[in-house]
């Protein structure tokens, strides 16, 4: 995808004097790694390059995550943010699909090692606590796995605190993963969901940040809309119903795709 395509994808959903606030796409890293391609493109830089001047970073998102992610414009502002999130004055939600029919409601008291590939370290694992509310579930008559039919439950997910992959990895702790997770999810479910739904996207979205603004104080609330990949999924679940219209694809506008690869595609 060229980059002129991929700008067209960042939505800028929020901006003022001290930030500027996007719809991530699923599928692209909020910045350049150390081992990342030279060629490949970051929402930073596209960002950047969109609003024509330097760009703070205050938090991320993971590459298959989309959502909300926020900017500061300068460093004020990005002081004040980043004060914010580490005295957790910021208020995430999440929206996500996991395996099986999981409790109403439920909260993860469960610490995680520093690397999410299981490393050993030194110091002891960093306290973690997600909380989740289950809005909506579906049983299809479909055989997935060793089951004659494929559960799933929509959640809206509150993570109190900011963990590496936190929220995936605490749902596959509950064993009820984030459905097309390729690191701690089904195969078989992700490969139902790719296969027969033409969704390959992960299903976890950002859709809502509440922060004090940095200059005036005042609570700030950001949403995020659905991507096509994702819409489709709550349309053939019949889920739209069960989430708030502001997190919804819009009426009156075609939703993107992610910029996940269909299969063929190079």
């Amino acid at each position: 995808m060229h980059d002129c395509e991929t700008q067209r994808m960042i939505d800028i959903i929020y901006r003022d004097d001290d930030i500027v606030a996007v719809n991530k796409p699923s599928g692209i890293k909020v910045h350049r790694g150390a081992y990342d391609a030279r060629r490949e493109r970051f929402v930073l830089q596209l960002v950047r390059d969109r609003v024509g001047q330097h760009l703070f970073p205050v938090h991320r998102l993971d590459r298959p995550t989309s959502g909300v992610l926020v900017f500061a414009l300068n460093p004020g502002a990005a002081r004040s943010l980043s004060k914010s999130f580490a005295r957790r004055q910021v208020r995430k939600t999440y929206l996500d699909v996991v395996r099986g029919f999981i409790a109403e409601q439920g909260e993860v008291d469960y610490p995680l090692e520093r690397s999410e590939t299981g490393e050993v370290f030194d110091k002891p694992p960093r306290p973690a606590v997600t909380r989740f509310l289950r809005l909506d579930t579906v049983e299809l008559p479909i055989a997935v796995g060793r089951y004659a039919s494929a559960r799933y439950s929509l959640l809206k997910v509150m993570p109190a605190t900011g963990r590496m992959h936190q929220i995936r990895r605490h749902m596959s702790h509950l064993r009820h993963p984030v459905i097309n997770d390729r690191q701690y999810g089904d195969n078989n479910h992700n490969r139902f969901f790719s296969e027969e739904l033409n969704c390959r996207r992960l299903l976890l979205a950002a859709t809502e940040l509440r922060f004090p603004h940095p200059r005036s104080r005042e609570e700030t609330c950001l949403t995020a809309r659905l991507d096509a990949d994702f819409s489709r999924i709550m349309q053939r679940m019949d889920w739209e119903g069960a989430i708030p219209e502001a997190w919804r694809a819009s009426p009156d506008s075609q939703a993107v795709d992610s910029v996940n690869p269909r299969p063929g595609t190079p």
